[in-house]
């Protein structure tokens, strides 16, 4: 475990402990398949307070502990490059990950049996993301952003 490792892993315990939560363990999961990057794995019992309503809270700690490690690690101008990873509760990230996969997977084969295009339903632009990159080598359709702000969806095309 590298240095810019230990202190996510450091800060997040820490992190945790101030918002008196307890927890098993995190964990160091190298190179994620979804993300590309690396993820730490909280393990707790109080999965619910930290993933929040559809989410919410564990974004909200993601973004919080990016932003940190980002100023911390820029102020001691030990690596200039962006760090990639992603903090998960109990594999909640993971598995919703894999339920827009599929949900990407099964829509685009709805618009090709059918010929129509298939509106799926309003996203944040992470998932947006996810959708757009597992469709992105499919010869047969291609995915369009559209409405705005928290309203914004994705429409998934035939070609």
């Amino acid at each position: 475990m590298d240095d810019s490792t230990q202190l996510i892993k450091e800060l997040l315990e820490n992190f945790l402990n101030k918002l008196c939560v307890s927890f098993d363990e995190v964990e160091f999961l190298d190179k994620d398949e979804f993300q590309g990057g690396v993820r730490f794995l909280i393990k707790t019992n109080e999965s619910g307070l930290l993933i929040g309503s559809d989410g919410a809270t564990i974004q909200a700690i993601n973004h919080l502990i990016k932003k940190i490690v980002w100023k911390r690690v820029n102020s001691k101008k030990e690596l200039n490059e962006r760090l990639n990873f992603f903090v998960d509760v109990n594999d909640y990230q993971s598995k919703n990950i894999e339920r827009i996969r599929n949900q990407a997977l099964e829509s685009a084969e709805k618009v090709i049996l059918f010929k129509r295009d298939v509106e799926m339903p309003a996203m944040s632009s992470y998932e947006r993301m996810i959708v757009h990159s597992v469709l992105a080598d499919n010869p047969d359709v291609f995915t369009e952003s559209i409405g705005e702000n928290g309203f914004r969806r994705l429409v998934i095309k035939n070609k």
